[in-house]
């Protein structure tokens, strides 16, 4: 998932053309049937998580969403339907990490990852997905040299079918704290290291090195060679996006949704605690009770992930008009 800062775009208000599905949940590991059905419908519906009685409508169609951004740990389950999302402009992150079932106890088996990211690619383009590698944290288990080794295994795995590596080391979240009792924080010192070690892979392998939240304290850390090969700007950031679209953006100004980035999050049409990967560093489930609860409500017809709408509900539709500006972009042309 990409990590948490959104904004409530109920209360604000402002426009949002970038759908994003994967800060609250993995839909293309378990909600793939009903996300093809809202395609079908034209919309979804969005239960406000700061105020559930609050609803957003959102339009699902190419000439309002510009980018349809999914994040996922599996894309399995959608990959021979993505003929029915041929009308949108799409960009992936596909989340891959080195850790066993201790970690993360419900994520399918790397090697079939590793070759569904590369079937994916092949569908939709290297420019247009993205290889995750985080969260990063420290034990004996999963020491510096491990993360090192099996970092450059998978760019190896990985090499000509993305154009960049998300990498961001762990944030204690409350929720973390509770599901991962023990886990600490990785120190700068340790940061740059891996950050160094990682840049230096990725150069050989053609991907670009994008810290996620990240302090740009850590390019400075790295050595001179490995230092140009890492971006801590934003991993879905305006420039991001138009390489991946081939079209410019005319995003208005302060659309960043985080201070640390200047990613473009947008509207996420996911719920939290319905994700059954059942990851101990996850922030957005509270606790597995809570996930198979929600999982219990989640109706594939219903135009919400979990549950219907109640006679209290108030719906709003979201303001929505396309930042596209028709033009194309330098990437197309050279």
């Amino acid at each position: 998932m990409v990590r948490g800062g959104e904004k409530d775009l109920w209360k604000s208000g402002e426009k949002t053309m970038i759908l994003n599905t994967g800060s609250r949940t993995d839909i293309p590991a378990y909600y793939s049937d009903w996300f093809f059905n809202r395609i079908k419908e034209g919309y979804v519906l969005v239960r406000n998580p700061y105020n559930p009685v609050r609803v957003t409508k959102y339009l699902l169609s190419p000439e309002v969403v510009d980018v349809m951004v999914f994040c996922t740990k599996n894309p399995l389950p959608m990959l021979d339907r993505l003929s029915e999302l041929s009308a949108f402009d799409m960009f992936w992150f596909v989340t891959i990490t080195p850790y066993g079932k201790d970690i993360e106890p419900f994520v399918p088996d790397k090697e079939g990852i590793l070759e569904a990211f590369v079937r994916l690619s092949k569908l939709v383009g290297p420019e247009r997905i993205s290889w995750r590698y985080d969260p990063v944290f420290l034990t004996e288990k999963y020491s510096a040299d491990y993360h090192i080794r099996q970092f450059e295994k998978m760019a190896g795995r990985l090499k000509g079918h993305t154009r960049q590596c998300v990498v961001s080391f762990i944030d204690l979240y409350e929720k973390t704290r509770r599901n991962f009792p023990g886990v600490c924080s990785v120190s700068f010192s340790e940061q740059a290291y891996l950050t160094d070690a990682f840049a230096g892979i990725a150069a050989g392998t053609g991907l670009q090195i994008h810290l996620c939240c990240e302090s740009e304290r850590l390019i400075a850390a790295c050595r001179e060679q490995t230092a140009k090969n890492v971006d801590a700007t934003g991993c879905m950031s305006k420039e991001v996006l138009e390489a991946a679209i081939g079209c410019r953006l005319d995003v208005p100004k302060k659309k960043g949704a985080r201070g640390e980035c200047n990613c473009l999050l947008g509207a996420d049409i996911g719920a939290y605690n319905t994700c059954a990967h059942g990851c101990l560093y996850c922030y957005a489930n509270y606790d597995r009770q809570s996930v198979l609860e929600n999982r219990k409500n989640h109706d594939p017809a219903s135009p919400l992930l979990t549950g219907n709408l109640r006679a209290e509900d108030i719906v709003k539709e979201a303001e929505q008009t396309s930042w596209k500006n028709g033009q194309m972009s330098i990437f197309d042309i050279v």
